[in-house]
């Protein structure tokens, strides 16, 4: 933050300085042009034989004479500009760091593997915003040849989508019921969502729907039990159907935020169904690096100050720990309570036979001599290597 606001100030400073140029640059402009026009007027209202008096002419002489001197003077100010603009970068290069290598693990994304599973997650990622012309250019140019079973759920999705924006509800109605089952699963409101926009849509043309109105609701009576505050509201709103909703206090339930939210839903349950996450993985990826690289190199940048760059030397590990928020939190993470370190595939939690948990090198730093034997660390239970099992979050 400190580093934004120091750029900030320089390009305030840069927004002044081309403002006050910018206002002396057009009051000069619109003083030449109205000395022109005055001349001009002048010597059309004059016969073409007429000689110019000794003033008119001594005026255009120092007219000249002004404009070459503004002309210096707006060619000065425009190098200052430029100086301006220089200083500018020089902040931007001094307050952010271009060079990301002391943070990146070498060869990360080398190997013809690496660089196809990559581009996957790119061409997905395009699938998921509904670029679908750039993930399919990308997806011929890389030689991706994704089956079209793994884009048809993300056209799907789309096309629902693009209806719903455009306040179609037939399609994601469509696939709601089709999909009912495994909604009611979940305990989705999707489908009740749905029906419930239909028929405030209803409601919004008036009287002239009265019958569509009263037919419509009757598909409503399935969701009474489990949306009961909901149904009270919709069936309260035919109150005001002669009167006009509009003006009445159920006139909240024409509100856009509807229709913002049944699109979250949607996509929400849809790639729940799919076995996919809301949010993209390529977006989660950079948002969390986003979060994480300057608190990075701002460790380095102290190790390297005080000579011990040498401390941090697996980029597989961080050197200090790092809370990108709840929001990044995918999955259970275990710290031994012995070694205070976090579990890893190599070092994985041990389930000891008195029921407390440590890592495996905790475990096998328990171990006397070559005994296969040792005591709980936390109670007096003695048992063998043999009787523990191994937990997977």
């Amino acid at each position: 933050m400190e580093s934004c606001g120091a750029v900030e100030k320089e390009l305030d400073k840069l927004g002044d300085r081309y403002a006050s140029a910018n206002g002396h640059v057009q009051l000069t402009l619109d003083d030449f042009i109205n000395s022109i026009r005055g001349f001009n007027n002048e010597l059309l209202g004059k016969p073409p034989e007429e000689m110019l008096s000794q003033a008119t002419r001594k005026a255009i002489s120092e007219f000249v004479s002004r404009g070459k001197a503004a002309a210096n003077s707006v060619s000065s100010n425009h190098k200052d500009l430029h100086g301006s603009v220089s200083k500018l970068g020089k902040s931007i290069d001094r307050n952010f760091t271009s060079d990301f290598s002391a943070v990146i693990t070498d060869g990360a994304f080398e190997g013809e593997r690496k660089q196809r599973l990559l581009n996957e997650v790119i061409c997905e990622h395009f699938f998921r915003q509904g670029m679908l012309d750039i993930a399919e250019c990308l997806n011929e140019d890389a030689h991706l040849e994704l089956p079209h079973g793994r884009k048809e759920p993300f056209l799907e999705l789309h096309r629902i989508l693009a209806a719903l924006r455009q306040r179609d509800l037939g399609p994601a109605l469509a696939w709601a019921e089709l999909n009912r089952d495994e909604l009611n699963k979940r305990n989705s409101p999707l489908e009740f969502k749905l029906h419930r926009l239909r028929y405030i849509e209803l409601i919004r043309l008036g009287a002239s729907k009265q019958s569509e109105v009263l037919e419509y609701a009757r598909r409503l009576a399935p969701f009474a039990e489990m949306h009961m505050k909901d149904m009270q509201l919709l069936m309260g709103s035919l109150l005001y159907l002669h009167k006009g909703i509009q003006n009445s206090t159920y006139s909240f339930l024409f509100e856009d935020s509807s229709w913002e939210e049944i699109c979250d839903i949607f996509t929400r349950d849809a790639c729940s169904l799919l076995g996919l996450s809301v949010e993209s993985p390529l977006s989660v990826s950079v948002n969390a690096g986003c979060k994480a690289l300057p608190p990075l190199l701002s460790i380095r940048q102290v190790m390297q100050s005080r000579q011990v760059a040498g401390v941090w030397s697996s980029k597989e590990e961080l050197p200090v720990e790092i809370d990108l928020d709840q929001e990044y939190r995918f999955h259970s993470i275990f710290a031994c309570p012995i070694l205070r370190e976090q579990s890893t595939e190599q070092n994985p939690p041990m389930r000891l036979v008195c029921g407390h948990v440590i890592s495996k090198d905790a475990l096998h730093k328990l171990l006397v001599g070559n005994s296969n034997k040792f005591k709980c660390p936390y109670c007096p239970v003695e048992m063998s290597v043999t009787d523990t099992r191994q937990i997977y979050f």
